[in-house]
């Protein structure tokens, strides 16, 4: 087989038509350069040079050897540039993965940064739950993602890198008629009395209100299991019962809902970005992670 760092030697003497000119521009001793040719000539099985005094002519497979190597020349040249267009973020595919609550609160201040900074980059972001993200960056269709733990369930995986962003506390939500509306704040053993809405189908924030009533000594009474927070809020507005949220699910809050600051003890869930740990993240994932960071740091504040 060929070597192809002799033919880019080899194109280069046929370009200069001396071995002695090449040596000298490459940094090389002449007697390196013919050893280098004399060599490919016994992997091409025939001559490629024919030497003289003044300088070298190329045989007729030299020839042709010269322009397959000017286009491998023009390949290289070609990859090294489309390498530098995405190390520079002038190209190329970020492929992020998300949640529902985070997609509609922290991630589009990050994603509006990214395009203004980088409109050549592709930006695609897939949203689901964590099940979903989980196979999706398994499958490498994503090459991060939001996720989200609890202390009782924490992300601990040998095969991934883990990187907190923020605490997400949880809020109580009750209606402008609840006689503790009017609170600053309030703990869940204020409620004990009341009626529950929570999330349907095993929703993680489900678990939580549970945990988080027995920590205080009372079982929660279910009214009602909404599918997503709005609906949520809907039936707090309505008077069904009082519900508990995630800070960042509260982007829109609706007409007839307050939002009480929940005090302590209270089950606060972790905001992470995830990747798997053999794939190292791209120059556009690098810097969408710290425009990650840095919008999570503006919501501590």
């Amino acid at each position: 087989m060929l070597d192809v760092r002799r033919i880019l030697l080899f194109t280069e003497v046929a370009r200069r038509g001396s071995v002695t000119a090449t040596a000298r521009a490459l940094n090389y001793t002449p007697s390196a350069v013919s050893q280098q040719i004399s060599r490919l000539e016994t992997e091409a099985g025939q001559p490629l040079l024919e030497r003289h005094a003044r300088g070298v002519t190329l045989t007729g497979a030299g020839r042709a050897l010269a322009e397959r190597g000017q286009r491998i020349e023009r390949e290289l040249q070609a990859a090294e540039n489309e390498l530098a267009d995405y190390a520079g973020l002038r190209a190329g595919t970020l492929r992020i993965g998300t949640f529902p609550t985070v997609g509609a609160s922290l991630l589009p201040q990050a994603v509006i940064a990214f395009r203004d900074a980088h409109p050549d980059v592709r930006l695609t972001v897939r949203s689901a739950r964590i099940a979903g993200l989980w196979t999706m960056l398994e499958n490498r269709e994503i090459e991060m993602s939001l996720m989200w733990d609890y202390d009782w369930s924490r992300i601990d995986r040998e095969d991934i890198v883990v990187t907190p962003l923020l605490d997400d506390p949880p809020a109580l939500l009750v209606s402008d008629h609840h006689p503790l509306a009017d609170r600053d704040a309030a703990s869940l053993a204020d409620f004990a009395h009341d009626s529950w809405i929570t999330r349907a189908d095993h929703h993680p924030v489900a678990e939580a209100l549970v945990r988080g009533c027995r920590a205080v000594g009372f079982e929660p009474h279910i009214a009602y299991e909404a599918h997503d927070y709005q609906e949520a809020q809907a039936m707090v507005a309505a008077g069904i019962g009082v519900a508990l949220a995630p800070t960042l699910a509260l982007e829109g809050i609706r007409p007839g809902v307050n939002v009480l600051p929940l005090q302590p003890p209270a089950p606060v869930r972790r905001i992470l970005l995830v990747r798997m740990a053999d794939h190292p993240l791209t120059p556009a994932a690098l810097t969408f992670a710290g425009l990650l960071h840095d919008t999570a740091a503006a919501r501590t504040l």
